[in-house]
């Protein structure tokens, strides 16, 4: 069996994109959002992400972006995976997806069973579905808020084998979500920083080690 994909998202400095290759992520996420204090611009996120290229697949996170900023990020960043990560529809996955010719990965908001009603739909549509918290209401942003969902709501439920698990993970419950859940691919942000916006390279060895026991 494969490893378990580990996603490193909300990298914003050379050295800490440097810290999560060097940790083992597989893929690594640059958001460009900027009420997110993980934001980067485009001209920061192209350097990222030359940067990571070869090393690891690299994830532009957007949410709710129309055509030209879809097309001025892939010019920029030329990423592996475009993370959608606001209200897109199943119609709107399948319409970037199209128009870029990049893999979509889509992230849903899991607070209640009922959220997992949607996910057919997506699967349908994206590449990669990531599951993560649903934010609480009022939040500015729509995930990298530090909770998780209760991963038990998962179980039994028709999941494409793909799917990516998030929201609140640490290098401390990893290994307990990943036991639970039975998931292959796991995305961590909030959970490796020092800060809101600082990674620690020594928490995200921490974390790939505790996915890699």
């Amino acid at each position: 069996m494969a490893p378990v994909a580990i996603k490193i998202c909300g990298l914003s400095t050379e050295a800490t994109v440097a810290a999560a290759i060097a940790a083992g992520a597989d893929l690594v996420g640059f958001v460009h959002f900027e009420k997110s204090p993980r934001h980067v611009s485009l001209d920061r996120g192209r350097v990222l992400s030359a940067q990571a290229k070869g090393l690891a697949e690299r994830v532009v996170l957007l949410i709710d972006p129309d055509d030209t900023l879809v097309a001025a990020a892939v010019q920029a960043l030329d990423p592996d995976w475009i993370q959608l990560h606001g209200r897109e529809s199943p119609d709107r996955v399948a319409a970037i997806r199209a128009m870029t010719g990049r893999r979509v990965m889509k992230a849903l908001g899991i607070a209640t069973r009922a959220d997992l009603a949607q996910v057919a739909a997506y699967a349908a549509t994206a590449d990669r579905l990531l599951l993560d918290a649903k934010p609480p209401p009022g939040a500015d942003l729509p995930g990298g808020n530090g909770h998780a969902f209760d991963w038990d709501l998962l179980v039994g439920a028709d999941l494409p084998a793909t799917y990516m698990l998030s929201g609140g993970l640490t290098p401390d419950n990893v290994a307990e979500a990943l036991a639970r859940t039975g998931a292959r691919a796991v995305d961590v942000s909030s959970g490796v920083e020092t800060r809101p916006g600082e990674k620690s390279p020594e928490r995200m060895a921490a974390f790939v080690a505790a996915v890699r026991i």
